[in-house]
């Protein structure tokens, strides 16, 4: 799932030589023969946070099977290393797919204990169509401009008019984006890492994803197994899944996910007023869904942007206090303000998530086959609802322009792998976007690996966001490639508590709506002002996670 909200040389930095890109055979045989792969010319961006920034421009071939064809741009971004000892690039991606990594390489650089990041060039990256890379794509501008029909379709009507809404979507990026639409793929993402490696002059590359820049580093360890130096992926996507069927997972977890929120509302009744019982607090929100569809919050919240405002607080319990708040001034004040302050906040599309989510379809519905009957989609998504009603249809509507796609699919590649070093992955119970039984999955298919699991966490990317736990992990392994290994027949290798909830925020002024409250919020998706929750949590570890969740780019 994706949430609608998400730089740049040191002296003497460029790589020597020119690097080639292997043809499909050897020269002489009458394939094409591939272009050089010019060298990286790495030129200062820094900005106010990571003022060592620095970016760079690659071009790769848009066909990997015609590679002196043409050519598309990658926009790379660095933190250069500083230590004598130099362990190569760490190539860092936030997921999506489609979302941006050039903010990655300078959160990452500065998350890491300051002796491991100076041993590694962090490279964050956009994939291919992301971004600032080349072509770009947005192929329906203002698809989510509110407000949009109710989610759950009321009447053969109202799943008409959505039904036509998803093969628009399909239709205009096969209209708009028609000769690279077959080339936005995972495993042309994949091709494209091994040409950064080339460009780096690395024999190997360590690799840190997360959520989607799980299964993408999953499917690049299984072409090019031998490059793979390091590689850790935390909050794990199914590969077994891919991807209609992991979008089904989602919609329990995140159902349980929302059940969670309310009761915590529910547990701190004397500051939200909303009641004491987990499921009369449920019921108030759906009460509150249903009036918003006759009257939208500010003209713009309205079921469907009702569920992308709450949505984001199902990948971070950080977002609570300011959604409970929301949802608190809603329904005892009759105040919209602070609602729609919260949609602009955390679920209003802007050009940027245009972008990534036009990426996101074109990935997801190139890389597998979706079901192209649209009552198989009816049917599962009447089933899930039934018992999971939070964003079940909101969902099968995201993904809808898949059953209507112009480019035919791709059979997945079999990720399991016997040929690595020892990979870590990490996991948290209670995540929804990438549900815990895919880190299981994925642990039992990469021989060697080592599984770390956050116990009772429910946020989707868990290292780098203040967990000391977990990070000692991913630290270890970076600076040393040492891995936990468990004893006995368990196939968890370590276990980290998760961080304690939040706290409910003092009171505080009126939101602000409009251009006052994305004023205040920031402009960068890594400079958002985050909740401040209080209770144990600290300040640091809620400023870590606010600015981690606000880089990913989550799987959808």
């Amino acid at each position: 799932m994706t949430t609608r909200a998400g730089m740049l040389i040191a002296a003497g930095a460029l790589v020597a030589g020119t690097v080639t890109v292997l043809p499909a055979s050897a020269a002489g045989t009458g394939e094409p023969v591939p272009r050089p792969l010019p060298p990286l010319a790495w030129t200062d961006c820094g900005t106010k946070a990571y003022p060592k920034l620095q970016c760079a421009t690659l071009g790769v071939p848009l066909d990997h099977d015609d590679p002196a064809g043409r050519s598309i741009t990658l926009a790379l971004t660095r933190i250069p290393h500083t230590a004598k000892t130099f362990q190569g690039p760490l190539l860092v991606n936030p997921g999506g797919p489609g979302g941006s990594g050039r903010g990655m390489a300078g959160y990452v650089a500065a998350s890491l204990p300051a002796k491991v990041a100076a041993e590694y060039d962090v490279i964050g990256f956009d994939p291919r169509g992301v971004g600032r890379s080349e072509p770009a794509l947005d192929c329906r501008p203002g698809h989510f401009d509110p407000v949009r029909p109710d989610s759950v379709p009321r009447g053969a009507d109202g799943e008409r008019t959505a039904v036509e809404r998803a093969q628009a979507f399909a239709a205009a990026c096969g209209k708009k984006h028609a000769d690279v639409l077959p080339y936005i793929d995972t495993v042309s993402a994949a091709r494209d890492l091994d040409l950064i490696r080339k460009a780096l002059g690395a024999d190997r590359i360590n690799y840190l994803g997360y959520s989607y820049g799980t299964y993408l580093g999953a499917v690049y360890a299984r072409l090019y197994p031998e490059r793979v130096r390091r590689m850790a992926l935390d909050s794990v996507v199914n590969p077994n899944g891919v991807w209609y069927e992991d979008n089904i997972a989602q919609d329990y977890a995140f159902d349980t996910r929302h059940k969670d929120l309310m009761a915590w509302v529910a547990k701190h009744d004397s500051v939200y007023r909303l009641g004491t019982d987990p499921s009369a607090v449920e019921a108030a929100w759906y009460r509150m869904r249903e009036e918003l569809r006759d009257s939208p919050a500010g003209g713009k919240v309205g079921p469907g942007e009702l569920e992308d405002t709450f949505l984001p607080g199902g990948y971070y319990d950080g977002y609570w206090p300011k959604l409970a708040s929301a949802f608190s001034a809603y329904v005892n004040e009759g105040d919209p303000a602070p609602l729609t302050a919260a949609y602009e906040r955390f679920g209003e599309a802007d050009s940027a998530a245009d972008n990534g989510y036009s990426v996101y379809t074109a990935v997801q519905c190139r890389d597998a086959a979706w079901p192209r009957d649209w009552n198989v989609w009816r049917k599962d998504s009447w089933s899930v609802h039934a018992k999971a009603p939070f964003s079940t249809w909101n969902n099968a509507w995201y993904n809808a322009p898949c059953a209507f796609w112009p480019v035919e699919p791709l059979t997945p590649p079999d990720v399991s792998n016997d040929q690595l070093p020892p990979v870590l992955v990490l996991q948290a119970t209670d995540d929804a976007a990438t549900p815990y039984e895919g880190g299981l999955a994925l642990h039992r298919m990469l021989h060697g690996s080592s599984l770390v699991v956050e116990q009772g966490g429910g946020n989707h990317g868990v290292t780098l966001a203040g967990n000391d736990c977990l990070d000692e992990h991913l630290s270890a392994y970076l600076a040393t490639g040492t891995v936990p290994r468990a004893e006995g027949a368990s196939e968890v290798d370590a276990v980290c508590a998760a961080l304690p909830g939040p706290e409910p925020e003092p009171a505080a002024a009126p939101e602000k709506t409009g251009d006052e409250a994305k004023k205040k919020a920031g402009s960068g998706a890594g400079e958002k002002a985050g909740p401040q929750a209080g209770g144990k949590a600290s300040a640091r570890v809620q400023r870590a996670a606010t600015t981690l969740h606000g880089l990913l780019g989550h799987v959808r």
